[in-house]
C-alpha cells in the first residue's frame, strides 16, 4: 500500500493496523462505491470525507465486519474486541434514560469473558480512565438525555475508549453539534491521537477541521477515491 504523497522522502517503517485492498462495496451484489484503497498505521488520525451517498458509511461497515466487500479485501490487524466504535446517533438513542456511568461501563462487556451481573474491578477502572481521558467524569452520574449535544458525543465517545485503547472509528460524531462544540471534541480527538497513539478514523463532512486536524484523508465520491497525507495540503497552503 502506498500513499499519494509524491514528495514523500522518508519510508514510513510502521507497520499497518488496517488496509483496504481495491475494495469495492454495495448492497445485493449492487456497487454504491468505487475502487477504495489505502491503509492506515498505528497512531494516524484518518478523515473520511466525501458527498452524502458516497459510501462513507458503507466503508465503515465494511471495516468493523458487518458488510463483506463485492470485491478486494479489507486487512484489519486487530482483533474485533480491540475496536472502540461510535456510531451515529438516532433521536431515540439521544433521549436513553440512563446514567453516563452506565453508559461508558457497557463498553467494556468484550473485556469479560463471560456475562456477569456485576462489572469487575478491571471494568471499572477501564471507564474511569475512559472518564478522564475526555474530561467528562463530573457528569458521569447524571441521566444521560438531560445532556447537551456536545456532553453526550464525549460520553460516547467515553465508551468507544473503554472499549478499545487501539483504535477508535466514530462515524458523523459532530454532525448535530454547533461550531464551537464541533472545535472542542476535534481538539479532544487530536489530543487522545498525540497522548495515547490512538489510531483514529472519523467520518465527517466537515472538510476544515479534517485539514486541520487529520494526519490523512480519505475523500471519498461515487467514482474517485483520493487517500493522502495532509502535511502536502498544508504546505500547499502555506505556499
Amino acid at each position: 500500500m502506498i500513499e499519494n504523497n509524491e514528495n514523500a522522502t522518508m519510508v514510513d517503517e510502521r507497520e499497518y493496523i488496517l488496509e483496504v485492498d481495491e475494495v469495492v462495496l454495495g448492497y445485493n451484489k449492487v456497487p454504491v462505491t468505487c475502487n477504495i484503497e489505502f491503509g492506515i498505521r498505528k497512531g494516524d488520525f484518518l478523515c473520511v470525507i466525501g458527498d452524502n451517498g458516497a459510501g462513507k458509511s458503507t466503508l465503515v461497515k465494511a471495516i468493523l465486519g458487518l458488510l463483506k466487500p463485492i470485491e478486494g479485501q479489507v486487512f484489519l490487524y486487530l482483533e474485533k474486541s480491540e475496536l472502540g466504535y461510535l456510531p451515529q446517533q438516532n433521536d431515540i438513542q439521544k433521549d436513553f434514560p440512563t446514567t453516563c456511568e452506565e453508559i461508558v461501563l457497557s463498553g467494556t462487556f468484550a473485556k469479560s469473558k463471560w456475562w456477569k451481573p456485576f462489572y469487575s474491578k478491571e471494568q471499572k477502572e477501564c471507564a474511569e480512565w475512559a472518564f478522564e481521558k475526555t474530561n467528562c467524569g463530573d457528569i458521569k452520574k447524571r441521566c444521560y438525555r438531560e445532556l447537551s449535544g456536545g456532553q453526550q458525543q464525549r460520553v460516547l465517545l467515553a465508551r468507544a475508549l473503554a472499549a478499545s485503547k487501539n483504535m477508535i472509528i466514530l462515524d458523523e460524531p459532530t454532525a448535530n453539534l454547533d461550531p464551537e462544540a464541533t472545535a472542542d471534541f476535534f481538539e479532544l480527538l487530536k489530543k487522545l491521537n498525540k497522548d495515547e497513539n490512538m489510531t483514529t478514523v472519523v467520518v465527517s463532512h466537515d472538510h476544515t477541521n479534517a485539514l486541520k486536524y487529520a494526519s490523512h484523508i480519505l475523500h471519498l465520491s461515487k467514482n474517485s477515491c483520493n487517500f493522502e497525507n495532509t502535511q502536502n495540503k498544508k504546505e500547499e497552503v502555506q505556499r
